[in-house]
């Protein structure tokens, strides 16, 4: 299996966790839990009103993972003109968002983050400079 099918397969596990996955089978099966996470929200929208919120994303790896998480359950994202392009809105229950949006944005996009690093790590060092570490600290000059 390669980074990018590997990828693929975290993100589908990652799912799978946050929509209540209890067997193996279930925790396979994508499509059914999307489908679980979207019948969460239907529920949780029933027994509380959506709340607006901004949600900032510091890149626009982590805004675009984040809006396609909100389009896969039906929630429009949006901005209002004059917002910058890293801030996102959306009409949200403030469970939904609490216990299942952001807990599964962060552990997808973490694991995004980390795709990307290992990616970026092995065309600097092949192509540019086998040494990929970050600049060293030294003391400043005012003293």
């Amino acid at each position: 299996m390669d980074d990018r099918q590997r990828l693929f397969e975290t993100l589908r596990k990652i799912e799978a966790l946050y929509a209540g996955a209890a067997t193996a089978g279930e925790r396979d099966a994508a499509a059914s839990a999307r489908e679980r996470i979207r019948a969460k929200l239907k529920s949780v929208a029933e027994q509380e009103r959506s709340e607006e919120y901004r949600f900032s994303m510091d890149n626009p790896w982590s805004r675009k993972i984040f809006v396609a998480l909100l389009r896969r359950y039906g929630i429009e994202p949006y901005r209002y003109s004059r917002q910058r392009r890293n801030t996102v809105m959306a009409r949200v229950p403030r469970s939904f968002v609490e216990n299942t949006l952001m807990p599964e944005f962060e552990e997808m996009n973490q694991a995004l983050s980390n795709h990307l690093e290992r990616i970026t790590d092995e065309i600097i060092s092949q192509e540019v400079s086998s040494d990929t570490s970050e600049a060293r600290e030294v003391p400043s000059l005012g003293g």
